[in-house]
């Protein structure tokens, strides 16, 4: 983070550098900044994508969910997965009221490739990890090695 002002000891401002301020502000990671809610400060989970020979795994990190909380959906072979919370907290006391709210919500798509048995999907949640199976059609899975005789 840059500095708009210094002030040195002697109490003296001294102009901010505008160019220097310009370049850090640009230099940033813009995309990231914008991947964050910035009423609660949860970013937009990061999910690992594996694959075997019989199925596609996505694993997504989101603790403090509940499985309800989770909407997931494949419409034209994209599967999308989203979340949308809304929390309230109010505080009464005879001088004061306080309420609190917050909201939070991602969505997260993926294009799935054709091999993908869509109908056969399943998907988990433990431990604050959202794990979905997406397992191959019978045609894509990777067939054994086998040895070809020569008459």
């Amino acid at each position: 983070m840059s500095t708009l002002v210094t002030l040195p000891k002697n109490g003296t401002v001294v102009r901010p550098n505008l160019n220097s301020w310009i370049d850090d502000w640009f230099g940033r990671d813009i995309s990231s900044m914008f991947n964050t809610n910035f009423n609660s400060g949860i970013t937009l989970p990061a999910v690992n994508i594996r694959e075997t020979g019989e199925a596609y795994f996505v694993e997504m990190a989101v603790p403090g969910l509940k499985k309800t909380d989770f909407n997931i959906s494949i419409d034209n072979n994209v599967l999308s997965i989203s979340t949308e919370l809304e929390e309230k907290n109010e505080e009464q006391n005879e001088t004061y009221t306080r309420r609190e709210f917050g909201y939070s919500s991602f969505k997260r798509s993926f294009t799935l490739p054709e091999t993908v048995e869509d109908h056969k999907i399943e998907g988990k949640y433990h431990d604050g990890i959202l794990s979905i199976h997406l397992p191959k059609k019978d045609e894509a899975k990777q067939k054994p090695a086998r040895t070809i005789k020569i008459s």
